[in-house]
């Protein structure tokens, strides 16, 4: 579980030799710019399906599909099927975070000592020099505890991980950089940020993000698996996955996502992804200070693209057009979405149906995202 920072085990995907299949679009009855690009990403870079959901200045929504749900019967891609969104769980993570920073229950520039004492310690990094807000940013220097996957994600396909076991793998490991001098991704920075949720709350961390967020801005589609929950709600295109690129792949639709946890085991579709970028951005989740707050950012470009900005679990894009984009974005195995929303309304999710395995297909998912933004 990863965002398009491309920081872990996404380097495993590697492309399918897969025939492209007929397309469908569902605008104005024609192709147009954004369903070319979704053509592409299926012919050109072999992921088995691809849809997305685009909303326009004036709130019209334009859904879109290519490819194939299932490798096996060819069976249509669901318009807006559900998907695992990945790492867009930081974002939300971060929402929840923030609310309390507005409540006064959490400090941004509070020691994680403060609030989990004792907890962050070790040779991967000590919570007494780690604030709130480093965590957000990935500014920790603390490793990422998903390198246990780079040997290989599939034989850990149904198997159950505590948050604390997460942690544990991570602080094992050496610190990369002092605090706040460098920047770097790391899924090991929201689960922490998960544990201090629930220890203010003193509530179960999926259940916030469902009142505070999910209810709130009405999403219908958008859910945070229970323990023991391994599969995707109906309709769903399926995922697939293989570890070696000389192996055939594997049907990974059912994954037992909790090695994701705060960080990484949402689901939902593209439209409602695009309504809770929207709604945030519009202010309907945050006062404006900790909006302010998310919004400001720090380069991180070496680790993800030219001009990306991280935020507090939020990253800004910019744009052919002009302006920039605001979004995250997010992949585990199986599936990998690429959104971002604009001020004035626009927004757009692209989820396909395996990970990117080269900075081509990469390039082409963002290219796809920004012709839909601009177009």
């Amino acid at each position: 579980m990863k965002n398009h920072l491309r920081v872990s085990a996404a380097a495993l995907a590697a492309c399918a030799a897969l025939a492209l299949a007929p397309a469908a679009a569902h605008a104005a009855g024609k192709t147009d710019a954004v369903q070319k690009s979704l053509d592409t990403l299926v012919r050109t870079d072999k992921f088995p399906a691809a849809l997305a959901s685009v909303r326009g200045r004036d709130g019209r929504v334009r859904d879109y599909t290519a490819g194939v749900a299932d490798l096996r019967t060819r069976a249509k891609v669901p318009v807006d099927g559900y998907v695992r969104i990945g790492s867009n769980t930081k974002t939300f993570t971060a929402v929840v975070v923030l609310q309390l920073v507005g409540e006064g229950k959490v400090k941004l520039d509070e020691p994680i000592e403060t609030y989990l004492p004792k907890l962050v310690r070790g040779r991967g990094g000590d919570g007494r020099r780690i604030t709130v807000r480093q965590l957000l940013q990935h500014t920790t220097g603390l490793p990422n505890y998903t390198t246990f996957l780079a040997e290989g994600a599939l034989p850990y396909q149904h198997t159950y991980f505590q948050p604390r076991e997460l942690l544990d793998l991570a602080l094992k490991e050496k610190a990369h950089f002092t605090p706040d001098t460098k920047w770097e991704y790391s899924n090991t920075n929201y689960v922490i940020l998960g544990l201090l949720v629930e220890k203010v709350t003193r509530r179960p961390v999926n259940e916030q993000i469902e009142e505070r967020i999910i209810k709130r801005i009405g999403l219908r589609h958008t859910y945070f698996p229970n323990v023991g929950d391994q599969g995707i709600r109906a309709p769903h295109p399926k995922g697939y996955h293989r570890d070696d690129p000389d192996k055939p792949l594997t049907d990974v639709t059912e994954w037992d996502p909790s090695f994701g946890w705060a960080a990484g085991q949402m689901n939902a579709t593209p439209s409602d992804l695009n309504r809770f970028f929207t709604a945030l951005l519009g202010g309907k989740l945050l006062a404006p200070e900790q909006l302010a707050q998310m919004r400001t950012t720090v380069d991180a470009s070496s680790g993800l693209w030219p001009g990306a900005r991280y935020g507090l679990g939020l990253v800004s894009t910019p744009l052919s057009c002009g302006g920039l984009a605001w979004g995250h974005g997010g992949d585990i195995m199986g599936y990998s979405t690429t959104d971002a929303a604009t001020d004035d309304g626009r927004a757009v999710t692209i989820a396909v149906t395996q990970l990117p395995g080269d900075a081509t297909a990469l390039g082409h998912l963002m290219n796809a995202l920004d012709i839909a933004l601009c177009t």
